[in-house]
């Protein structure tokens, strides 16, 4: 009974990452697929450029809170699984040992969730605002080292991948620096690699010199099937 209320847990913080915020608010305040529009993203990014600055920055809000709320969520589950003598974990699982890892574990759900969504036909963003909620709630260190990456990266190039991948990076070498437990320092990696390997159309445009800036318009037209995968 305790695997099977952890597994329920997981899927519970895959789900919350599943929820394809941008495009929802593309439906809700215009009534548009925001995957046919600007980039083709549902990320914060083509939310600006679509939609307007508040509901851009709503839809940040609502992506970091969904990597938070899975942490919270996973750690409220673990703890009351313990106090429950019918699911306790079992005798030989330590207690610390056994949160981090359901920390860990519940952290790649949410962020495979956000990049591959149920309700997107497994497409999705790139897991980067999601990543930094997860950092955010794991260890605050670490995130926080996280977005200030992302902010000064950002205001030097105001351009949003390069800034992202940076943020990645630097929570890697965080999390090294920092006394931080096994389970956090591979979610971290395996985390950090997922959202800079989803950024490789990126890095190709950077290496071009063609990736756009923060305010102008991404290279191309928008792709016109739903299926096209969002970023962020």
């Amino acid at each position: 009974m305790f695997w099977i209320a952890g597994g329920i847990g997981l899927a519970i913080a895959y789900l919350l990452g599943a929820t394809p915020t941008g495009y929802l608010a593309g439906k809700l305040l215009k009534g548009i697929d925001l995957r046919a529009h600007g980039s083709g993203s549902t990320g914060a990014t083509n939310v600006l450029r679509t939609l307007g600055k508040w509901p851009a920055a709503a839809v940040l809000l609502v992506d970091v809170l969904k990597g938070v709320a899975a942490i919270v969520f996973i750690r409220w589950l673990y703890a009351w699984l313990q106090a429950m003598p019918s699911l306790a974990p079992p005798p030989g699982l330590d207690a610390r040992t056994g949160a981090a890892w359901a920390v860990c574990l519940a952290g790649l759900a949410v962020v495979v969730g956000h990049s591959r969504s149920i309700w997107l036909n497994f497409t999705g963003g790139k897991s980067a605002a999601t990543g930094l909620g997860v950092l955010l709630a794991m260890s605050w260190p670490v995130g926080v080292g996280a977005a200030a990456a992302f902010i000064v990266v950002l205001a030097v190039s105001r351009i949003v991948s390069l800034a992202s991948m940076l943020a990645a990076a630097t929570a890697i070498a965080l999390v090294f620096g920092l006394a931080q437990p096994l389970p956090y320092r591979l979610l971290v990696i395996a985390g950090g690699l997922y959202v800079i390997v989803r950024h490789r159309t990126n890095i190709g445009r950077l290496l071009a010199g063609t990736e756009p800036r923060l305010g102008h318009s991404s290279p191309g037209s928008a792709p016109t099937a739903p299926k096209a995968a969002s970023r962020l």
